[in-house]
């Protein structure tokens, strides 16, 4: 029961401490005279949900998943599996995206990292995540 406890104290100190740190980003504007930006900001694309969950023992072909919010259009999104592009399919659900996706059938007895691209209006609003998956024969 403690370590329930401490892990639910670990979590809430976390997610205060990414807030604080995008709250001070926040304050940096980016949008400093002749850049033409009007002074208009950014939600950084959040990404969460990673489904199998890290280093999970999945087979060849597997579905994965994942949520993607403060994104315009599932476009953004680009995905690789061990560097190899794969093909999403993106459902909004007010208000994030929904996105599936599966392993390429020619990784096999392998550890691969599920690598997330999102591409914003500009660099500093790009986003990047993923995962590993432990791949059967």
């Amino acid at each position: 029961m403690n370590k329930l406890k401490l892990l639910a104290l670990f979590f809430v100190t976390f997610n205060m401490s990414v807030a604080n740190a995008e709250m001070d980003h926040s304050a940096h504007g980016g949008g400093g005279s002749g850049s033409g930006t009007g002074g208009t900001a950014c939600e950084k694309p959040l990404l969460s949900k990673f489904l199998p969950v890290n280093l999970a023992l999945v087979a060849p072909g597997s579905e994965f998943s994942f949520r993607a919010l403060n994104i315009q259009h599932p476009e953004q999104i680009s995905v690789t599996v061990k560097n190899i592009p794969v093909e999403i399919t993106a459902d909004f659900k007010d208000p994030f995206y929904a996105v599936t996706a599966k392993l390429p059938d020619s990784l096999r007895n392998t550890v691969a990292r599920i690598n997330i691209k999102v591409n914003g209006k500009s660099s500093h609003c790009d986003a990047e995540n993923g995962w590993l998956v432990k791949i059967s024969e």
